[in-house]
Formats: C-alpha cells, sequence, structure tokens
C-alpha cells in the first residue's frame, strides 16, 4: 500500500465556515515571515552540549577576578553570552569553574560597564545547567542568536577569601596574612613593595595604599607559617594571586620579617535627598566625616560612574534645574574638579583635586539620578530604543513627561 503526502482538500471543502488546518498553517507562517523578516524560518535552535574547539571562560570587568561579564572562548577568539534564560545554576557553574566560590548573583553584563573590544561577538544564545556541573563545556547550549550586548550574561561570585590584614586598629590596615592549603600564614619582607601593598588594597576592597613597612612588636607577630617570600607586583593587579611569585611554601624568613600594610578607608558614596537610593545629591565619605562633590568640570561620564558603582543603572542625566530640586548640602566640600572618562569603575579612580580643596558653595553641589531597579532594565531598554520600537517611543515619553518643567 503506497501512502501520498496529504494535499489540499477538495475544491468544495473551501465553502466550509472554518478554514482548513493546512490553510491556516500556511497563513501563519507567512504572516510570520512578514512581521520578523528574513532568516526566521529556516534558522531552528540547536540544543547541544558545549563542545567542539577547545574553550574556556572568564569573567570582565569586575572589581576582582570573580565578577564580571561572562566570555567565552572559541577558537582562540573570546566571546560573549546571552542573558537569555541566564540563572543562579549557570552562574554557579561559571564560578566553579574559576575557582570562585559559592556564587552570589546571577546579573546582567552591563553591569561591569562596555565592552573593551568593539566588534567581539556573542557566542552562546543560552545555557541550560543544572548547576551541578564542573564547567559550563558539560552543560547544553543553544545558538539561536537575537541577542545585542545589552543583553550580556554577568556573574558575581563570592570570591573565597585569600588575603587579609589582621591586628591593626581598622579593617583596612594590619599585618598581611595570605592563606594557602587552608592554612594562614605571614608574607616575608623579601621583594616585597608598595606595588604589592597597592594590590592587597584593591583586592581587599579598601581605598588607596598608604604606606607598607616591616612589623612587628612580639605582641602582633604572625604565629603560623610564612607562606609567601616574593611578590613581584606590578599593582595593576587584581589579586596577590595574580603577581609573581616563589613557591608559596614555608620559607626561612622569620616572623620579624612580617610585612604591614595601611589603606585608605573603602571609598564610599551615596545620593542623599531623593525618592530612593538612586537619586538624590551626591555626598562622599572621607576620614569618617560625609561631604559634597563641586560640579565645576562634572559631566555625564561621571554621573556613569556613580550610577555604575552604586549599582543603579543608567544615568538619566536632567538638566541643571532638575538636579537643584535635592538641594544644597551642609558640611564638607570633599572634591572638585572631578574629571571622569566614563570608564572608571569608582569615582576615586576619576582625576580630582586634592580632598577638601574647592573654590565652590554649596550651591555648586552635583546631583545625580540613575534609572535605579525601580525603572528596570527592560524599560530603559525601551526608553533608549533597543530594537523595540513599539514601546520605545512609549517609553521616551514616559521620561520626558517626568522630567517636564525642569528643563
Amino acid at each position: 500500500m503506497t501512502l501520498a503526502a496529504p494535499g489540499p482538500p477538495p475544491a468544495s471543502d473551501f465553502s466550509s465556515a472554518r478554514p482548513a488546518a493546512w490553510l491556516m498553517a500556511l497563513l501563519f507562517s507567512l504572516i510570520l515571515a512578514i512581521c520578523t523578516g528574513p532568516g526566521l524560518l529556516d534558522a531552528q535552535p540547536r540544543s547541544h552540549p558545549f563542545g567542539g574547539s577547545p574553550s574556556r571562560v572568564r569573567v570582565v570587568g569586575g572589581d576582582h577576578r570573580c565578577e564580571g561579564r561572562v566570555e567565552v572562548q572559541q577558537d582562540g577568539k573570546w566571546g560573549t553570552v546571552c542573558d537569555d534564560g541566564w540563572d543562579k545554576n549557570d552562574a554557579a557553574v561559571v564560578c566553579r569553574e574559576l575557582g570562585c566560590g559559592a556564587v552570589k548573583r546571577a546579573i546582567s553584563g552591563t553591569s561591569f560597564g562596555p565592552l573593551t573590544q568593539e566588534d567581539q561577538k556573542i557566542f552562546i544564545q543560552e545555557f541550560k545547567c543544572s548547576g551541578m556541573e564542573e564547567s559550563l563545556s558539560q552543560c547544553e547550549r543553544e545558538d539561536f542568536f537575537d541577542c545585542t550586548h545589552e543583553e550580556d550574561a554577568g556573574v558575581v561570585c563570592g570570591f573565597p577569601q585569600t588575603v587579609r590584614l589582621v591586628d591593626g586598629p581598622k579593617p583596612c590596615q594590619g599585618r598581611v596574612e595570605v592563606k594557602h592549603q587552608g592554612e594562614w600564614g605571614s608574607v616575608c619582607k623579601a621583594s616585597w613593595s608598595f606595588a604589592a601593598a597597592k594590590v592587597v588594597c584593591r583586592q581587599l576592597g579598601c581605598g588607596r595604599a598608604i604606606l607598607t613597612r616591616k612589623c612587628c612588636n612580639k605582641a602582633t607577630q604572625g604565629q603560623g607559617p610564612i607562606w609567601l617570600r616574593k611578590a613581584s607586583c606590578s599593582g595593576k593587579e587584581i589579586s596577590l594571586q595574580d603577581c609573581p611569585s616563589g613557591v608559596w611554601e614555608k620559607s626561612n624568613c622569620t616572623h620579624d620579617d612580617d610585612m604591614w600594610v595601611e589603606c585608605e578607608d573603602p571609598f564610599e558614596l551615596q545620593l542623599v535627598g531623593g525618592d530612593d537610593r538612586c537619586s538624590g545629591r551626591l555626598e562622599v565619605l572621607h576620614k569618617g566625616e560625609w561631604g559634597t562633590v563641586c560640579d565645576d568640570g562634572w559631566g555625564e561620564e561621571a554621573d556613569q560612574v556613580v550610577c555604575r558603582q552604586l549599582s543603579c543603572g543608567d544615568p538619566l542625566s536632567p538638566s541643571a534645574k532638575f538636579r537643584r530640586r535635592f538641594g544644597p548640602g551642609v558640611g564638607r566640600i570633599w572634591l572638585d574638579d572631578v574629571a571622569c572618562s566614563g570608564k572608571e569603575r569608582s569615582l576615586e579612580q576619576c582625576p580630582h583635586r586634592f580632598w577638601g580643596q574647592h573654590d565652590c558653595s554649596h550651591t555648586e553641589d552635583v546631583a545625580v539620578v540613575c534609572a535605579g531597579k525601580s525603572w528596570g532594565r527592560e524599560f530603559m531598554g525601551m526608553a533608549w530604543g533597543e530594537g523595540r520600537d513599539g514601546v520605545s517611543h512609549q517609553a521616551g515619553h514616559l521620561l520626558d513627561t517626568y522630567f517636564k518643567g525642569y528643563k
């Protein structure tokens, strides 16, 4: 018995009130093709293990090696991962593969600034991990691309503590200890430098390094092993483990050679006087005292740095009249002539006058308005026209309405 392919129904069937199923399917396909443009009907998602050429994973753009935008390597080139379906299961695998401890958050890669390579490709549409895999190469992936770099995936891992400052008067001052093979030990003065101290301060999230010296008296000397005898840092490394060093082993140094480091207190800032923490007058903490920032030289690039540092999304950069609604500050004016490029991870990294030097009054205090969580990433994407043209005009209109009367 020969089975023939189904054909169109007899002509008499077209008089039926309900269209035939095959005709409805054809009509739907035509409408879909017209609405979406070429390429959709012949492109199909492919779900398969992340195999093929040798691959690696890294995270970039964060404050340390265990947070940032997720990138994978294929055929010797690095590319990003779309955040479709990106969740803690996927992020947990990245943290495990990098030796970065437990996952803290699976977030958008846009939180970590613009791409360093504008032509970088998006390699993976979606990972489908259970969370138990040892590496992303063991997860299934989908290669059906309809993403932009506004949808890059990011991750924040726990970053197990491997360096600390102990026996000091403050958290950012003390004798240097490093963790090796599960045991804390001191650092020897041999080949230790101020550059290494800068790395320690950065790794601990403290401010700039102030000094490093040999220490200590008998009461504050280390008691355990002396792990690190040599650390040849340039001062630009993210962590002490990134510095070229001698073999990590118990050395022949004595605790008379233990090293001490002092960093500035962590650089903190806040926005006050607004409806939430993502809008208001800018204040920075210095020497335990909050003070304002003068608007001399302040621009949209500085807004970008503040919003990024506070994890408050994109800056809205309203007019000067709108910014004045948050009122003047009182007390110290800490910073003036702040000149950011927009790429800095912290306002402290922007060139500025020495702390407390200015020629301003509080009528010139800086205020910043960021998109904030309440606006939502999707809303902001539509507001700036990220391909959803049918809604972008509406979102833009809402922003115009919000700022009406302040221009």
